[in-house]
């Protein structure tokens, strides 16, 4: 398990603006087992239990590039497999990011479009959470409110706290209409706003799409030693 004083020390590497190509790889090597390290404790499955769709896989050099304006390809994993977790890569919005992009639900019809404000709300969870991936993932589901409670509270991402956060809302908003429990689980604690399960269920699929995202880096170094 690793401590908050070594999870401070990794995330203060993975950010680091990267000058060359060698220290690129070694970004890389380094959130991959921080990553991997995390989201293995919440997922007991086999990575081939939640494989990505060839549409997810697709878009990755869309991701890759979305990412690398802010200098995070490193989180190009976290993104298919959030992607993943989305749509599978289906519609044209892959990213579900309308509500996030213009505050109602259909208004993006471009995938382009999908990924690149997809990507971009994305990094903008990450930061808003200081590099805390589940806060900012579970955030990417819920909406930034949600730092803001957890911030409030004195508290990083905890289950607890997103079902409690999810049961608040969802008293605030039940009369809209607009929301019902995604899971059946959820449906016990009342709490049927969001998915008080998203970064366990990203999670799941993030190992296979690490392991896309390690055998490009293999060709690339490979590359790089025949130049």
């Amino acid at each position: 398990m690793m401590t908050k004083r070594m999870k401070k020390k990794w995330i203060k590497t993975i950010n680091l603006t990267i000058g060359t190509a060698g220290m690129i790889a070694l970004v890389l090597v380094l959130v991959t087992f921080v990553a991997n390290e995390r989201f293995s404790e919440l997922s007991n499955e086999p990575s081939n239990a939640y494989p990505l769709t060839e549409k997810v896989l697709s878009y990755q050099p869309l991701v890759e590039k979305e990412l690398a304006k802010e200098n995070k390809k490193e989180y190009t994993a976290v993104v298919l497999a959030l992607m993943m977790q989305e749509s599978g890569g289906r519609g044209d919005d892959p990213m579900q990011a309308s509500e996030s992009a213009c505050g109602k639900i259909g208004c993006i019809d471009d995938p382009k479009e999908s990924i690149k404000k997809g990507v971009s709300y994305f990094i903008d969870t990450l930061e808003a959470a200081d590099g805390d991936l589940e806060l900012a993932l579970q955030s990417y589901n819920f909406g930034l409110g949600f730092i803001n409670y957890a911030n409030k509270q004195g508290e990083g991402y905890s289950l607890p706290l997103a079902i409690e956060f999810s049961q608040m809302k969802y008293q605030e908003l039940k009369d809209t209409g607009i929301y019902s429990c995604l899971r059946e689980e959820a449906k016990a604690y009342n709490a049927c706003y969001g998915d008080i399960y998203y970064v366990d269920a990203v999670s799941k699929y993030f190992p296979k799409a690490l392991e896309f995202t390690e055998k490009k880096v293999e060709v690339a170094q490979v590359s790089l030693a025949r130049k």
